[in-house]
């Protein structure tokens, strides 16, 4: 374990400035990429670049197969400046997975896999071929069979002798595939001997396969068939982002097959694409994810088609999106890392901590592309490398972890020297020192060790709360931060201020009808400049002391009078003073004396003039008073205008109260309901003001003089009836028809108990609820307006319907079927005094949802689709002339499951299983509950 001293030594190395002479882990500059090694090389020797920088410099191992490579125990290889050198490499022995490995104080980091293989070509096993035999006309595959080798190889084919090379075209084809010539159509002119000539690309090494000779048949020529593809791309096909795919497609067939290409999903080719050897190569440049798909090529001739398909599939190795970086993490604290890479398919992660796996533990924890390490202490410091990687490759990143542990230092945040805080607010001091680990903290006042109650609180970060600040709590505070590497304090100074006093002597030196000219001595300001002044001024209407407006409008703290602008006429008011400062706003002064302003004509006119209604002869005009605050002075009226529509000349009249809100004229001679122009106007001591904007008022109008006739009822239900009349033509009638009241009441009862409702203005029926069954009921109509009733109607009778049957449905039996559910009942029988049962209705509804559904059905059963989403809520009730019955208790019929569901298939065999196994019976009396 490393002595605090030591530790200290270290940190301050690891915050130094990043230069040249910085000291950190390792970091690789060039990773090994894999190298293809020709066997026949005559360098005979093999490099992998790894160069890495650090400081310390650091030390360089290599990885084969997992394993380290001893360079002491085999000469052939060696370290040269980070790189391995491999001498007379053998591919038994040396081919594989390698990696670099750099180490220092810090810790260790891996490189990226990089292989080894051995590019080679043998010569080929057989001397001699048997010859082939074919009609003209006739299609030919010859074989070429590769000799063993590793490394990509190309063929071509000779004609008899060398140079001369089979000449691809529409009708002759090598695949690269497979290193066999295809012929479509023989012709005399291909009769010869072949040659297949190999190359290997990475050691340019060829060789010549045995000659195969050609010859025709004598026993005809071949006649037309249509095409035989030969020649095709497997059914997927892999294909690496931005590599160039390559499909193949040759036919046999006579005459010669065309070739074409198309996308099978419907998409275009891409216009990148590029066809070879008379249409028999599609080439796919910067292959791409939009480019995959399936892929179709159609050989034609005249005798038909063949076609042949295969899916290209896109996949990419890893790339990153995102990478880590160093991090200087406090000891305790934590460090939270993320990587993200891009790859097809969809990138693994794991975690490295110099070079070897992170396994999660508790303070460890791995999730996808993230690494937090929680209470991070000395052990967790190192190199740390996230890899990404698929089936088709693998990444890595570095990045160094350095924890950092440093005793408190308050040499760049000094406690605030002086912290000003008005009495009863709240005071917020922090102690925030440089250290790490977290330091723990104490807090003196003056001398004495300051404790935390109701009024003072000490956070963990260090932070002191005082709350609801008095005088007492003004002086010094010191804060003490200690943890394992030491300890330092820090002083400041708390000073409590209160707002300025109330001013002094407010005095109302001259008043207008709107204007009020106020002045004042200063108070105290408490050692804080009082900035500004605000008058307060309150009247018997307001709601407490109100802010009013001033000249100047911003009273400043060396003004000691100011204009009260905007007050109302004839108002009593009295004013105060409040002074505020930095600190806050202080205590108001003591009222002024009371004042009223002066008068002045009336502004305000009354609001919502309007009027109507009334009896026989009468014009009825009604206002809204205007307020006291707003009349401007004493001996305050109103004036009320009028005059018929149309005419010159205005009647008025004066209502002296204040407090009047309606005036009523009354005269014989005046028409019913007829439009009036009005207005109203105020007036008080000082003379008229104006009067409000006129509007249009009706005189009161006059009872219908008119009964309705033709007057017819019916009975609807045992609770309902329907009653009908004739509309009454205004000609007919004196007064405005705004509508009907219809009148019943119950044979037997007073025709003053009578029920009452009315029907607007064209309304010639209405429907009257809540009546007794089979019972006689009397009903009379009146026509009526705003002056009242008109004269009642004839009476008419009718009888209520029997009531519906109160019996429900009982012994209610459901049962399942195919796709179906079966509902039976008992038939409900109606009392004497009951009506007949008509029919029944079936209401349901889906458990979670609050719509019903009906169905109405004269029989004492019903079917229902089987409940698949949720249980049915079925009920059911008679219903007849008298309307509905009672209903049921609700029956709960359950949904059913997906493995039920599925066997109610349409098969035979899935039906009888359903019907053998799904019939379920639940017998309800009218009383039984769920």
């Amino acid at each position: 374990m490393r002595l605090p001293w030591e530790l200290l030594i270290l940190q301050s190395f690891m915050l130094c400035l990043a230069d040249d002479n910085t000291l950190h882990g390792p970091v690789f500059i060039q990773e090994p990429s894999s190298v293809i090694f020709a066997l026949d090389s005559e360098e005979n020797k093999v490099k992998l670049n790894c160069e890495v920088k650090g400081n310390p410099k650091p030390t360089i191992r290599w990885k084969l197969n997992g394993a380290i490579v001893d360079t002491g125990m085999d000469y052939r290889y060696s370290v040269v400046e980070g790189s391995l050198l491999i001498n007379n490499p053998n591919k038994t022995q040396d081919a594989g997975t390698y990696q670099c490995i750099a180490t220092n104080s810090f810790g260790t980091i891996v490189s990226r896999e990089a292989k080894l293989q051995f590019a080679y070509l043998e010569n080929f096993k057989t001397r001699t071929r048997s010859t082939v035999s074919v009609r003209q006309g006739q299609g030919m595959v010859l074989l070429c069979g590769p000799p063993p080798h590793s490394g990509e190889l190309i063929y071509a084919w000779i004609f008899n002798e060398y140079p001369t090379f089979v000449h691809q075209d529409n009708r002759r084809f090598v695949s690269q595939e497979t290193g066999n010539l295809y012929i479509a159509k023989v012709e005399k002119s291909d009769v010869g001997n072949y040659t297949c000539v190999v190359t290997n690309t990475v050691t340019n090494q060829r060789v010549l396969g045995p000659p195969t000779p050609l010859i025709l048949r004598n026993d005809g020529v071949m006649g037309e068939y249509e095409p035989k593809i030969e020649v095709q791309f497997p059914e997927m096909v892999p294909s690496a982002k931005g590599t160039t795919v390559r499909l193949e497609c040759f036919a046999l067939g006579n005459p010669v097959p065309a070739i074409s290409w198309r996308r099978a999903d419907g998409k275009q080719i891409p216009k990148k694409a590029r066809r070879h050897k008379s249409s028999s190569i599609l080439e796919i440049p910067n292959f791409q994810q939009e480019d995959a798909g399936q892929y179709e090529c159609t050989a034609e001739n005249v005798r038909g088609k063949n076609v042949a398909r295969g899916q290209l599939t896109f996949y990419a190795p890893p790339s990153w999106i995102q990478k880590i970086s160093d991090a200087h993490v406090a000891i305790e604290e934590s460090i939270y890392w993320e990587c993200k890479a891009n790859g097809r398919p969809k990138p693994s992660y794991s975690w490295l901590k110099d070079g070897e796996l992170l396994i999660p533990q508790e303070r460890i924890q791995i999730e996808h592309g993230t690494l937090n390490i929680t209470n991070v202490n000395l052990s967790d410091t190192g190199m740390y490398q996230c890899v990404a990687e698929n089936r088709h490759g693998a990444i890595y990143v570095s990045a160094e972890l350095s924890v950092i542990a440093v005793g408190p230092d308050f040499s760049k945040s000094f406690l605030k020297r002086l912290t000003l805080v008005k009495v009863g607010g709240d005071a917020t001091i922090e102690c925030k020192p440089k250290a790490s680990p977290r330091p723990t903290f104490t807090w003196r006042k003056g001398k004495e060790i300051l404790k935390e109650n109701e009024r003072v609180t000490l956070l963990e970060d260090g932070t002191l709360k005082i709350t609801n600040i008095t005088k007492a709590d003004a002086g010094s505070y010191t804060c003490t931060a200690v943890n394992h590497f030491g300890a330092a304090s820090s002083t400041g100074n708390l000073v409590v201020k209160g707002p300025p006093g109330p001013p002094e002597a407010v005095t109302i030196d001259e008043i207008t009808d709107t204007t009020a000219q106020i002045s004042w001595r200063p108070g105290a300001d408490n050692r804080s400049p009082i900035t500004t002044y605000v008058i307060q001024a309150r009247t018997p209407f307001s709601v407490g002391w109100q802010a009013v407006n001033t000249v100047p409008d911003i009273i400043d703290g060396n003004t000691f009078t100011a204009t009260v602008v905007g007050l109302n006429p004839w108002v009593e008011y009295e004013f105060r003073v409040v002074a505020a400062s930095l600190i806050g706003i202080g205590e108001p002064s003591k009222p002024s004396e009371k004042r009223r302003t002066e008068e002045a004509l009336p502004e305000v006119t009354p609001a919502n003039v309007s009027g109507g209604g009334g009896t026989k002869s009468e014009l009825v005009i009604t206002w809204e008073t205007v307020p006291e605050e707003l009349q401007n002075g004493g001996g305050f009226g109103y004036v009320v205008a009028f005059r018929p529509v149309g005419t010159i000349s205005w009647m008025q009249t004066v209502v002296a109260s204040p407090d009047a809100s309606r005036y009523v004229f009354r005269n014989e001679s005046l028409p019913p309901f007829s439009p009036y122009e009005v207005k109203v106007g105020v007036y008080n001591n000082k003379g008229e003001g104006s009067f409000s904007p006129s509007t249009i008022v009706y005189s009161a109008d006059e009872e219908p003089t008119r009964a309705p006739t033709m007057v017819f009822a019916r009975s609807l239900s045992a609770s309902e009836v329907e009653v009908f009349w004739s509309l009454l033509p205004e000609s007919q009638s004196k007064g405005r028809i705004q509508g009907y009241e219809v009148r019943y009441w119950k044979h037997g009862d007073k025709e003053e108990q009578a029920g009452r409702m009315k029907t607007t203005t064209n309304q010639t029926f209405a429907k009257i609820t809540n009546l007794k069954g089979n019972a006689l009921y009397h009903l009379a109509i009146k026509a009526y307006n705003t002056a009242g009733m008109g004269p009642s109607s004839a009476v008419v009778n009718v009888t209520t319907k029997k009531p519906p049957p109160s019996q429900p449905p009982g012994n209610i039996i459901w049962n399942s079927s195919d796709s179906k559910i079966i509902l039976n009942w008992d038939q409900v029988k109606a009392q004497n005094n009951e009506s007949e049962v008509k029919g029944y209705k079936v209401l349901y509804r889906w458990n979670r949802q609050s719509s019903t559904y009906v169905i109405e059905t004269n029989k004492t059963s019903v079917e229902l689709s089987l409940p698949f989403d949720e249980d049915y809520i079925i009920e059911i009730k008679p219903f007849s002339d008298g309307g509905d019955g009672n209903s049921s208790e609700q029956i709960r019929i359950p949904k059913i499951t997906n493995a039920y569901a599925r066997g109610s298939g349409s098969s035979t065999s899935n039906a009888c299983t359903l019907s053998a196994i799904s019939t379920i019976m639940i017998s309800l009396t009218a009383r039984s509950s769920l």
